[in-house]
């Protein structure tokens, strides 16, 4: 537990490996998503992705599963589901709170997977966090049998290129550096007496449609989601109800 008070501290950084940083990092993390109603994701996250995906089919592949919640959802509402992480204590919880998902460590820039081998890939907050995101994307067409799709959630680009000037719900949203070049962003949160660091890549969009375009993907959905209303604690919480929080992309392999 961590007597800090609850807040937020970003700091920019030239360089990162992001495979090593997550796994030191993934015990915080495991602590932060299992604490029922804690994070974004099953406060009002979740249920902002859920819609662009297709009803359920043969196989799913959840592309840095994390600790398994994503994986564990959608099986409960019928996919057939797969996982893959490049940490091995995020593989560790994921298989040991589901032994029926089978979940395996790897490298999302080298999918140790057959072609064509899955009609879905679900990339939830993950692509932000793989040293190669465009490897990634290609290694995502290639297992995508013809017709079958992938959805990724990222934080929006605009978001972590910037924030907003203090907590006054109607404050201005400054970016004092470059939203185009890429980079690195370090978020120490402190929520409830939890902390965690999130460690990911700022790209600006044109990087991920590229990526999806060039790997022969079609793009067919894209959302811009934020603070839904249900979800308001506090008047600061407004801001993101004016500035999207996460992007969520849909793409499909033609058939």
């Amino acid at each position: 537990m961590s007597d800090k008070p609850d807040g937020l501290a970003r700091v920019e950084r030239e360089s990162a490996d992001l495979r090593a940083e997550w796994e030191r990092n993934a015990p915080g993390f495991i602590a932060w998503a299992r604490k029922p109603g804690h994070d974004s994701y099953d406060r009002f996250h979740r249920d902002q992705f859920l819609p662009i995906l297709p009803e359920p089919g043969r196989r799913t592949l959840d592309l840095g599963c994390g600790e398994g919640r994503l994986s564990r959802d959608l099986k409960a509402l019928g996919h057939r589901m797969v996982g893959l992480d490049a940490s091995s204590a995020m593989v560790e919880a994921a298989r040991a709170a589901d032994r029926s998902i089978p979940c395996f460590r790897g490298d999302a820039a080298r999918i140790p997977f057959a072609d064509r081998s899955f009609d879905l890939v679900v990339a939830f907050m993950s692509l932000q966090d793989v040293d190669d995101a465009t490897s990634a994307i290609h290694e995502t067409a290639r297992v995508l049998e013809p017709g079958g799709r992938i959805c990724l959630a990222i934080v929006h680009p605009l978001n972590s290129a910037g924030h907003f000037e203090g907590d006054d719900p109607d404050g201005a949203f400054l970016m004092e550096g470059s939203y185009l070049d890429a980079g690195f962003r370090q978020d120490e949160v402190v929520r409830d007496g939890l902390e965690v660091v999130f460690l990911y890549a700022h790209r600006p969009l044109q990087f991920y449609t590229d990526a999806i375009t060039t790997a022969g993907l079609l793009i067919d959905r894209l959302a811009e989601t934020g603070v839904p209303a249900s979800a308001i604690e506090s008047p600061r919480s407004r801001r993101w109800q004016r500035m999207p929080l996460f992007l969520h992309v849909r793409a499909v392999k033609p058939a």
